[in-house]
């Protein structure tokens, strides 16, 4: 089921605090990008945020889930994104530090890729 675009509207808004967030469409969900990297994901609704070993005890901490999906052989696969915690997807305040972690994450992903 693919994503609303008020849903990433409304949350390009909730990351205003942190900075300039754009949204680009990506299999039938929306890929969140801040500086030119990826460190968001929406699907179906719900906003997920880039994980490594350094952020992912707050994850799990506040009780957030990976984000899962079904591959075409019916297998699934666990990425490392993360559902961002409820009380983040209501103050801009509180999203700029699950952001700047999230951003903070995809950049170390991308110097270990190199």
């Amino acid at each position: 089921m693919p994503s609303s675009r008020e849903f990433v509207d409304y949350t390009i808004d909730l990351f205003s605090a942190f900075g300039e967030v754009t949204a680009r469409s990506m299999f039938g969900g929306w890929g969140l990008y801040h500086r030119g990297v990826m460190f968001g994901l929406i699907a179906e609704d719900v906003l997920y945020l880039k994980a490594d070993a350094t952020n992912r005890g707050g994850f799990e901490t506040a009780g957030m889930e990976p984000f899962v999906y079904q591959k075409g052989d019916g297998s699934t696969a666990t990425m490392s994104y993360w559902e961002a915690p409820p009380p983040a997807l209501e103050d801009p305040q509180e999203m700029v530090a699950w952001a700047q972690g999230a951003f903070e994450a995809a950049l170390r992903g991308r110097k270990k890729r190199r």
